[in-house]
């Protein structure tokens, strides 16, 4: 029997994927559990169509990923932190307090989860930060640190 899953069953496949199985194991496993529904026509049509429309709705998540990602690229945010003697800082930028500046500096919404910074920034200058707004999108954002007056 052909069966559509609903879910991901070990050894079997993942959710999505057409699997033939035996009659016995399809009724009362995979039927019973509302793991898989029988691969009948109606049933593959709506897969196609569900399938058809994550795509595009994938593919719309990645414009609009490439679209702020290019705004992050252009713009550049400037920061301070303390310093004692010697140009040594007192404290560091983390990735929340970067976030919270492109809000406040570019007017854009980034989560600071998505800014990937190695270890929190200590040192004066200019740094590049990387920020990744999908899988296949990621940009350097230009941080730059002064002393603080």
């Amino acid at each position: 029997m052909k069966v559509i899953l609903t879910e991901d069953v070990k050894s079997l496949g993942k959710k999505g994927d057409i699997v033939e199985v035996s009659d016995g194991y399809a009724r009362n496993f995979i039927l019973k559990t509302k793991k898989g529904m029988e691969a009948n026509s109606k049933n593959l049509n709506e897969l196609k169509l569900k399938k058809a429309n994550d795509e595009k709705h994938a593919q719309a998540q990645y414009e609009a990923a490439k679209t702020l990602g290019e705004k992050v690229e252009a713009g550049k945010i400037a920061m301070s932190i303390k310093t004692g003697e010697g140009g040594k800082a007192f404290g560091s930028i983390s990735s929340k307090e970067i976030a919270a500046e492109v809000k406040e500096q570019l007017g854009l919404d980034i989560d600071k989860k998505k800014i990937q910074l190695k270890e929190n920034i200590k040192v004066l200058g200019t740094h590049e930060v990387p920020v990744k707004l999908h899988p296949k999108v990621t940009v350097k954002l230009t941080v730059s640190v002064t002393e603080e007056a």
